[in-house]
């Protein structure tokens, strides 16, 4: 079946039209009239049957459908330019894209991507995020990187690491809060986080004090919100390793309890099966491999899935 698409030239101009904030902006963004864009702008509205912009003031707004509506555009744009970029005769640079959940790619992949562009100058390696809730794996990329029990048929799945949990807190708050024995932690607020349900029961459950309730607590919706209310002093939160490996070795955050640690799920970059598969793509997959397994070459204890109350009140905040 055909593809039932409005005028390609009117949505170009919409986009940017509604991008630019008014008629005038977008007149001159493309070199343009301004009466050029209000025809293009009124030949789309007849084809979509409702109106796109409304009259304020002296300006013509884009209406929160068309807004709406521009997003999607943009969105498909830009996928059309990525695909013409990898698949043109003319394409010269070689490019990965690596799409991964927003707080690995901050505080893992991207402290280390220095160390893969040494390696390979000739490389870019462009990364796009998504939210830990997000169900499914959307967008354009290369290779994808989740942490995920689940198996994904239509994907090459190579691991990477396998995270585990444990409480994290700044230096600063250690210096003045300090959380010798797991009920100190009532003397801090309880940073939880909406998109990662279950962090905090699960490691007191591990730490033998499943019945402890905090005095007082933060939630935020995001995992990257609650990373730097933890910087910034406003309590402890569960962290995730590796991936805030880096974050600990700067001395930005502290764990407290580095030995009551709740294993995770695995980390995979996943690659679709049916997509090429270039030696610099494949250069990159090596590349991230190794970067893994140097993290779990660190010293590290051992995850585990319970402890008893006893023994957990007695960690040292200086080990």
């Amino acid at each position: 079946m055909p593809h039932k698409l409005p005028p390609l030239n009117a949505l170009r101009i919409f986009e940017v039209t509604a991008r630019a904030g008014s008629y005038s902006a977008a007149a001159r963004e493309l070199n343009l009239t301004h009466g050029a864009v209000s025809r293009q702008i009124e030949i789309l509205e007849g084809w979509l049957g409702q109106p796109l912009f409304i009259r304020q003031g002296q300006r013509m707004v884009a209406t929160v459908h068309a807004q709406a509506f521009s997003r999607e555009i943009s969105a498909a744009f830009d996928h059309i330019s990525e695909a013409s970029e990898r698949y043109g005769k003319s394409a010269s640079r070689k490019v990965v894209r690596v799409n991964a959940a927003a707080t690995f790619a901050m505080r893992w992949l991207i402290p280390r991507l220095d160390d893969f562009h040494a390696r390979q100058p000739d490389v870019d390696v462009r990364v796009s995020t998504a939210f830990s809730n997000e169900p499914g794996l959307r967008g354009t990329f290369d290779v994808a990187i989740r942490n995920t029990s689940e198996p994904f048929e239509h994907f090459e799945m190579t691991p990477l690491f396998t995270e585990y949990r444990t409480v994290i807190a700044s230096p600063a708050l250690l210096r003045d809060t300090p959380l010798r024995t797991v009920t100190d932690l009532a003397s801090a607020a309880l940073l939880y986080t909406e998109t990662r349900p279950g962090d905090w029961e699960a490691w007191l459950q591990a730490a033998g004090h499943a019945t402890f309730r905090p005095s007082r607590s933060l939630r935020f919706d995001h995992y990257f919100v609650t990373l730097q209310a933890v910087v910034d002093n406003l309590g402890v939160a569960i962290g995730r390793f590796p991936t805030l490996a880096s974050d600990h070795a700067s001395g930005r955050i502290a764990v407290p309890f580095d030995d009551i640690r709740v294993a995770g799920a695995p980390y995979y970059a996943m690659i679709p099966r049916d997509a090429d598969k270039p030696g610099y793509l494949r250069a990159f997959l090596d590349w991230l491999v190794e970067a893994a397994q140097a993290e779990t070459r660190l010293p590290a204890g051992k995850a585990t899935g319970a402890r008893t109350g006893k023994r957990a009140g007695k960690h040292n905040v200086n080990r």
